[in-house]
């Protein structure tokens, strides 16, 4: 304990001792003539504006300039903030995936721009564009430094012309200040411009950035300084009613719903740096469904949220808890589902709610979000209130403290609820560590729960460190959560434990090289149970290496020694069969080896491979997703995955198989078709899910959605149902 101590003090004392480093900068000249939006850069303005340039390589080196070169040019009106960008390509062979919203950033040509608006180096608002002018938006948190804090469902208005020539292609920008968050009087905000060049396999950046660390890590930010200050924020009220005429029948009850429903979001700004969000009646029927997946663990697996109202400042109330999502307090899924009487999991409809969000001032943010659920009598769910406070103090260069509190309460008394169903309670404080360079990360928090008459004890945990720099790697955790710790609103698949780990990755930068990036790591870790003398139930040894191509395809070969001790028999195949032996341990080998090909061709895959021992036998899996595009129109991938499992008697066998081929069409840039189809024989189920989307205005939009689900062992109907929803965004 006094070593862990010892430590966090250290680590203070070096985040503190940073400050963030700008090493470019360009100024943004103001403007009182329009401009035409038509991708030419024709006047005179651009002429004289302020440049930015000389790209650095992030891959597949960061020691060199880009080989194509890329400039853009900002300028800004009172309504406005306009960029211009030329970008130059070796063929007038463009690669673009698609033509759809929200394109995937590594299988097109593009470039984006991340504008920190509040300076803090925890969250940034990125726009990225294809020569085709094809938009993607995403609201960046937790620094930019993992792909949890890369968020596409966020959503605003802005407009993009652009031309695609022989030798270059230009696109012309416009942001409305209204679709960001800023201090009025601003008169700086921090600025990264990235580019991915397909045609070369490079990554460029104006700002150099080191390729230990993520492209999008807003530790390494330049600075666009403002002519004259800015004015206030003036964020238009936004209501976005929706009607859904929906038909669906539910087989295994037979229950046909024939019915039209009606409801809404609205969104107003509070200053110039708070959302007010407002649902009533909300629907989700055109949100895309989950992947389903092949599960042979023993806990749940966490999904991610897709939901429009969840999204906005997602992290204030979504980053809480352990890094690695093994003790969540919070997890937004959990509203609005519910298990009915026979533990079947349930849709349970949200009735309305609100969620404020935002910056109070420049060094406190706040979080505070309430839903209203309905009752279910049949069904035997409660109608519950459900409540997150949550408040963020920056301190040092990029670090954070949070506090919060959490509250799942019943509306009323219910017959069927036991008295310690009635309500959930979780409080917490966390300290959230990022060095201005990032090459220290961290969390510390303690979290505690309450329930009726279940006040005492009830801890969560964690101090986990992380230090990368060019060369090595190291990760250090340790999680404690007690066994009656209880987080309704949130993902805790395991109670009752202590963890610990280690991990330490060694990494070379070959030269001259078809390899970008090698090398090994290796990691230990361990799970103990208190309430057992401190017994050691689990433990995963892995030896692997990494192998990063200059053609940015990537490799991996993993090989593990796993152990577990069953507390309590489990059945790996979930077939029902006899189960493996309590209160028994078991130690196996296995191999995992993945590769990923170039995803910007127009054929691509990745393919996994593992096996080996198995409890007291053997599995083996087989794996992979088949892409080939007709660019940027249409895309066709099959997704497969074969597991075989194989125990002594009188245990059970299984082979399972999972098969998703998908459709996707982009007609235009506002008319997209996509169908997936999903196989599992584990979940005896075959799913069609069919989505036509017309996008008629702004983030505005018509859905025609086909749901199907069939039983696969006898063959025969589930689940249909048949949607038509209307949305439109309406600025007031």
């Amino acid at each position: 304990m006094k070593r862990l101590v010892f430590f966090i003090i250290l680590f203070l004392i070096y985040t503190f001792s940073f400050s963030q480093e700008t090493n470019s900068s360009i100024t943004v000249k103001y403007i009182t003539d329009p401009i035409r939006l038509d991708g030419v850069l024709d006047e005179d303005i651009w002429q004289i504006a302020d440049k930015g340039s000389n790209f650095w390589q992030f891959f597949p080196t960061d020691s060199a300039k880009s080989v194509n070169p890329t400039e853009f040019r900002l300028l800004y009106d009172d309504h406005f903030i306009y960029v211009g960008i030329r970008a130059v390509v070796k063929t007038d062979n463009y690669v673009v995936a698609s033509l759809r919203r929200d394109f995937v950033g590594t299988s097109s040509d593009n470039v984006s721009l991340m504008f920190d608006t509040f300076r803090d180096g925890t969250t940034a608002f990125l726009f990225g564009m294809t020569p085709y002018g094809v938009q993607r938006d995403a609201f960046i948190s937790e620094g930019g430094a993992g792909a949890a804090g890369f968020n596409t469902t966020w959503d605003q208005k802005w407009l993009v012309e652009s031309k695609m020539h022989d030798d270059h292609y230009i696109l012309e920008v416009a942001i409305p200040f209204s679709s960001l968050k800023f201090n009025g009087g601003d008169s700086s905000w921090r600025l990264k411009c990235y580019r991915w060049d397909m045609q070369t396999n490079e990554q460029s950046t104006w700002v150099r950035v080191p390729q230990n660390q993520l492209l999008s890590n807003l530790a390494f930010m330049g600075e666009m300084i403002f002519e004259k200050p800015l004015p206030k924020s003036h964020t238009a009220m936004a209501i976005i009613p929706y009607v859904n005429a929906l038909s669906q029948k539910d087989f295994v009850t037979n229950k046909p719903d024939n019915n039209i429903k009606f409801g809404g979001d609205a969104k107003l700004a509070i200053g110039n740096s708070m959302n007010l969000d407002i649902t009533v009646n909300p629907d989700f029927s055109n949100v895309e469904v989950d992947d389903i997946f092949t599960n042979l663990t023993r806990f749940e697996v966490f999904l991610p949220e897709k939901r429009q109202f969840f999204i906005d400042n997602n992290d204030l109330f979504g980053n809480y808890g352990d890094m690695y999502n093994a003790a969540k307090p919070f997890f937004s899924r959990r509203i609005g589902l519910a298990r009915n009487a026979a533990g079947n999991l349930i849709e349970n409809r949200i009735i309305g709610g609100v969620r404020l969000s935002g910056k109070l001032s420049e060094d406190w943010r706040l979080g505070f979000l309430n839903i209203q659920t309905e009752e279910d009598v049949a069904n035997e769910i409660a109608s519950n209130n459900n409540m997150m406070l949550s408040v963020q103090k920056k301190v040092f260069s990029r670090s954070n403290i949070g506090l919060f509190a959490i509250n799942r309460q019943a509306f009323k008394d219910y017959d069927f609820l036991d008295s310690n169903e009635e309500y959930n309670r979780v409080i917490g404080a966390e300290y959230n560590l990022a060095s201005a360079d990032n090459s220290w990360t961290g969390k510390f928090y303690l979290h505690k729960s309450f329930q009726p008459d279940d006040k005492k004890g009830n801890l969560s945990s964690q101090a986990t460190v992380t230090y990368n720099n060019r060369k090595f790697t190291w990760i250090g955790d340790m999680m404690y959560v007690d066994e009656d710790f209880r987080a309704d609103l949130g993902f805790v698949p395991r109670t009752g434990i202590l963890k610990n780990g280690n991990g330490l990755v060694y990494k070379f930068y070959p030269s001259g090289s078809s390899v970008s990036q090698h090398g090994p790591g290796v990691m230990a870790l361990y799970y103990w149970r208190p309430n057992m003398d401190f017994k050691k139930t689990d433990h995963t040894y892995s030896l692997y290496y990494n192998v990063n191509f200059t053609n940015q395809s990537t490799l991996r070969l993993d090989l593990q020694n796993q152990f577990v001790f069953l507390t309590q028999g489990f059945d790996p195949t979930r077939s029902g069969g006899v189960p493996l032996t309590g209160n028994h341990d078991y130690s196996f080998y296995q191999y995992n080896l993945t590769y990923q090909s170039n995803q910007a061709k127009v054929i691509s895959f990745n393919a996994l491979s593992s096996g080996g021992q198995f409890f007291n036998g053997n599995n083996f899996t087989a794996g992979g997703v088949l892409t080939f595009r007709f660019q940027p129109w249409v895309s066709l991938s099959l997704n497969t995955r074969y597991d075989a499992i194989r125990l002594p008697s009188p245990h059970s066998n299984a082979d399972y198989w999972l098969v998703m081929p998908k459709v996707d069409v982009t007609f235009t840039k506002s008319l997209f078709w996509s169908t997936l189809v999903q196989y599992s024989n584990q979940r005896d189920n075959l799913g069609i899910n069919s989505r036509l989307q017309w996008r008629y205005a702004p983030l505005s939009d018509l859905y025609l959605v086909y749901n199907d689900n069939y039983f696969t062992e006898d063959f025969g109907p589930k689940f249909r149902s048949i949607n038509l929803k209307l949305t439109y965004w309406l600025n007031l």
